[in-house]
C-alpha cells in the first residue's frame, strides 16, 4: 500500500442496519432486549455470587468472574446499537464515536478470547497436576488474568492504529448494525489499495482466533481423554459439562473466524454472524460455564438469597 495523506473527509458513518418490515424489526427488538436483560441478569448474578461467597475465591472462579464481566461489557457495547438500528432504517454515527466503539469492542473481545484460553489452561493444570495445582495457580492467577486484558488491549490498539493511518474518502455507509473493522476498512476506502492493511488485520484478528481456537480444541481433547480413562461418578458429571463448553467455544470462535479470518468482502451472512458473535454468545456463556456447575447453580445463590432475606428482616 502506498503512503497516503491521512486527512479524512468522512465525519460520520451511516449504519444501514436492517431492511426488514417494521413488524419484523419490532419482533427482533423485543427478542434482543430480552436476551440483553438475560445476559446482564445472569452474569451479574454470577459476579455477585463469586465476589460475596468466599467458597468461590479460587482461581477457576476468578477466571469465570472475569469472563462474566467481559460478557456484560461486550453485550453492553453492541446491543444498544443493535436495538437502535432496529428502531430506525439508518443510524448516523460520528467518526470518533465509531472508532471508540471499535476499540472497546475488540479490547473486550480480545480479552475474552484470551481468558477462555487461560481458563482451559487452568482446567488442564487441575487435572494433570492436582497436587501442585493450588501452588501454581496461586502464583499465576492474577498474572494470567492481567495478561489476558493486556493482550486484548494490544490487539485492539494495533487495529485502531492501522485504521487511523488511512484516509477516509467515502462512501460513508456501513452495511452492518454496528461499526466494525471489515466494514469500515472495505466500505469507506474505495479509491485506495487496502490489501496490505487487510492482511495485517487478518493476521492480527483472524489468526488470533484460529490459534486460540486450535489450542483450546487440543486442550479440551486432552481433558476429554483424561476424563475418559477415569471410572468414577464424577466422570459422568464432567463429560457433559466439557462437551457443552466445547460447543460454546466452537460457536464463539467459528463466528469470529468467519468475520475476521478472510478477505474483507461483504456476504449476506455477515449481519447474522455478527448477531451471534456479539449478542447471543454472551447470554450462552453463563449457562455453559457457570450455571451448569452444581455449586454455582444451587448453594451459593440460595445462600445469597437467604442472606438478603435475613438482612431485610432486620429493617
Amino acid at each position: 500500500m502506498k503512503p497516503q495523506n491521512v486527512t479524512s473527509s468522512v465525519m460520520e458513518f451511516v449504519l444501514l442496519g436492517f431492511n426488514h418490515s417494521l413488524k419484523i424489526q419490532q419482533f427482533l427488538f423485543t427478542d434482543f432486549i430480552i436476551v440483553y436483560l438475560m445476559t446482564c441478569l445472569g452474569n451479574i448474578t454470577i459476579l455477585t455470587t463469586i465476589i460475596t461467597d468466599y467458597h468461590f475465591h479460587t482461581s477457576m472462579y476468578f477466571f469465570l468472574a472475569n469472563l462474566a464481566f467481559t460478557d456484560i461489557t461486550k453485550s453492553s457495547v453492541n446491543t444498544p446499537i443493535l436495538l437502535s438500528a432496529l428502531l430506525s432504517q439508518h443510524k448516523t454515527v460520528p467518526f470518533k464515536e465509531c472508532i471508540l466503539h471499535m476499540f472497546f469492542f475488540h479490547f473486550i473481545g480480545g480479552a475474552h478470547s484470551c481468558l477462555l484460553a487461560v481458563k482451559a489452561a487452568d482446567r488442564y493444570v487441575a487435572i494433570h497436576k492436582p497436587l501442585q495445582y493450588l501452588t501454581i495457580m496461586k502464583i499465576m492467577c492474577v498474572s494470567l488474568a492481567a495478561g489476558s486484558w493486556a493482550g486484548g488491549f494490544i490487539h485492539s490498539a494495533t487495529q485502531i492504529a492501522l485504521l487511523l493511518l488511512l484516509p477516509y474518502c467515502g462512501p460513508n455507509t456501513l452495511n452492518n448494525f454496528h461499526c466494525d473493522v471489515p466494514q469500515v476498512l472495505k466500505g469507506t476506502l474505495t479509491d485506495i489499495d487496502t490489501y496490505l492493511t487487510e492482511l495485517l488485520m487478518v493476521s492480527n484478528g483472524g489468526l488470533l482466533f484460529i490459534v486460540i481456537f486450535v489450542l483450546l480444541l487440543i486442550s479440551y481433547t486432552v481433558i476429554l481423554v483424561k476424563i475418559g480413562r477415569q471410572v468414577t461418578e464424577g466422570k459422568h458429571k464432567a463429560l457433559p459439562t466439557c462437551i457443552a463448553q466445547i460447543m460454546a467455544i466452537s460457536i464463539t470462535f467459528i463466528s469470529g473466524i468467519f468475520i475476521y479470518a478472510r478477505p474483507f468482502k461483504t456476504f449476506e451472512l455477515d449481519k447474522v454472524t455478527s448477531i451471534f458473535f456479539t449478542v447471543l454468545v454472551p447470554v450462552l456463556n453463563p449457562m455453559v460455564y457457570n450455571l451448569r456447575n452444581t455449586e454455582m447453580k444451587v448453594s451459593p445463590i440460595r445462600r445469597l438469597v437467604s442472606r438478603v432475606i435475613r438482612d431485610s428482616s432486620w429493617v
